[in-house]
């Protein structure tokens, strides 16, 4: 069987709703391939977690494509640097004369494709790029053609623009022969994580996010804050390697809110994949976000205290604030983190430790396996007041207040932090001296007030310069 369509697929990873591999087989039979850049990976700070699951996705993707006769190729190199050739090689020694993919938003990846781009049109072979996985694929403007930098009006405009395009998510490719032997792939760049929390298949994801919108959308609003709770769709990891489509969210939701005769304009759920799309699309036309940049320049001044003793505790879980330290366990045992607990955690390390906000979102892509660039560069300096519609300076969360507010029985402190099971309700969240010895657990690192006004001082002086 001749092949002259070749599919490279990255955080795509998925046979339904995937642009780039529908449109090439439509036009001939295809092979797909992806490349595994482990020190690439390693470079960016995605986790172990994030790699394991990722290897898992390839595998089950194989074996579903398999099954419609096309077959899937690893390519194995270290950096962006060597695909050009890598990709090139590949093309010449298969006799491929068309590559397509999905767009890439970071400026390593885009410049990373436009290699890929020269070097394949000096051998006269074409490419065909298709959409950023996004909801909204093309750039939302204001009307004066320049980006949002507030996500309100962006919002807006998204949901204008959404409901003008053809929704209907992209149906998986034709068998194209045969189905092949799925080919047991070379794997032996995968790392542990939990895969009884996130099996590695497009069914799974799929399941979950029906399951989701048909039983926990509707209490979205109210249940998303309580960690104890299981009230988010726990579908990002699915999302960050492109497991699951943009559309087969839509379609979900379109459907849910049909059945509940609702607006889908009026889920709270799809503003939350709009704050995706957001950010995402901020990282394109803001390309110093790729750079390790704040979005407000002058925020370059700010004198973190970066005290490593601190850092080494926030990161362990041992700060003496239960709800930071449960936060942070669970992030250290599962790879995931709820997002209240996200912003709680992320403030305390900026506004409290006052500690630099790229440090706090190293750390987290490298625990992540849900980890996206743009969404936790975008999280994080909302936290740290330095980004696009962040937070106000003087807005520090009080982790005690937070904890008794979030979690007011103590529940979820309990499950990662168990030396304090035993505590009331009450004391669990800020437990005495004594109640500390006794549970064998740590006094707080810093004293709120005082680093509080510390930090909203610092931003004073800068609002000086």
């Amino acid at each position: 069987m001749k092949i002259e369509h070749l599919v490279w697929l990255r955080n795509d990873l998925r046979s339904l709703d995937n642009p780039a591999l529908y449109h090439a087989s439509q036009q001939g039979n295809v092979a797909v391939v992806v490349a595994v850049t482990p020190q690439q990976w390693a470079e960016h700070n995605e986790s172990d977690a994030k790699t394991g699951l990722r290897a898992g996705l390839i595998q089950t993707l194989a074996n579903t494509l398999a099954t419609l006769g096309i077959p899937l190729h690893l390519i194995h190199a270290d950096t962006f640097s060597q695909m050009p050739d890598e990709i090139t090689d590949f093309c010449l020694k298969q006799g491929i004369k068309h590559l397509w993919f999905n767009r890439d938003l970071p400026i390593h990846e885009k410049q990373r494709d436009k290699s890929v781009c020269l070097s394949l049109k000096n051998h006269n072979i074409d490419v065909h790029v298709q959409g950023a996985d996004l909801i909204v694929p093309q750039s939302v403007l204001s009307q004066q053609g320049t980006p949002f930098k507030v996500f309100t009006p962006f919002f807006k405009r998204w949901v204008t623009l959404l409901a003008q395009q053809d929704l209907t998510p992209l149906p998986a490719p034709e068998s194209q022969a045969e189905p092949i032997d799925p080919i047991l792939l070379n794997l032996d760049w995968s790392k542990p994580f939990r895969e009884d929390l996130w099996p590695a298949d497009q069914d799974t994801a799929k399941k979950r996010l029906w399951q989701f919108c048909h039983h926990k959308e509707r209490h979205y609003q109210t249940g998303r804050d309580y960690p104890i709770q299981p009230a988010t769709s726990t579908i990002s990891p699915y999302l960050a390697l492109g497991a699951l489509g943009p559309r087969q969210c839509l379609e979900a939701i379109f459907y849910t809110c049909d059945q509940e005769e609702k607006k889908w304009q009026d889920s709270i759920w799809l503003k939350e994949l709009a704050w995706r799309d957001f950010y995402r699309q901020l990282m394109e036309h803001f390309p110093s976000l790729s750079m390790n940049q704040p979005f407000k320049p002058n925020t370059n001044f700010l004198r973190w205290r970066n005290n490593q003793d601190e850092f080494y505790a926030w990161c362990e879980g041992k700060t003496g604030f239960p709800i930071v330290d449960a936060a942070m366990r669970q992030l250290n045992q599962t790879g995931w983190m709820h997002n209240r607990l996200r912003m709680i955690t992320a403030s305390f390390f900026t506004k409290l430790l006052f500690a630099d906000w790229r440090k706090g979102e190293a750390y987290f892509m490298s625990k992540l396996i849900d980890g996206e660039f743009a969404a936790n560069n975008g999280g994080w300096q909302w936290s740290a007041s330095t980004g696009c519609d962040a937070a106000p300076y003087f807005r520090v969360f009080n982790p005690t207040r937070q904890s008794e507010t979030y979690d007011k029985a103590g529940d979820f402190i309990r499950r990662f932090v168990p030396e304090l099971a035993e505590l009331d309700a009450k004391s669990i969240h800020s437990p005495s001296s004594e109640q500390r010895k006794r549970c064998n657990y740590p006094e707080p690192i810093i004293d709120y007030k005082p680093a509080r006004l510390a930090a909203i001082d610092a931003f004073h002086e800068l609002k000086m310069l």
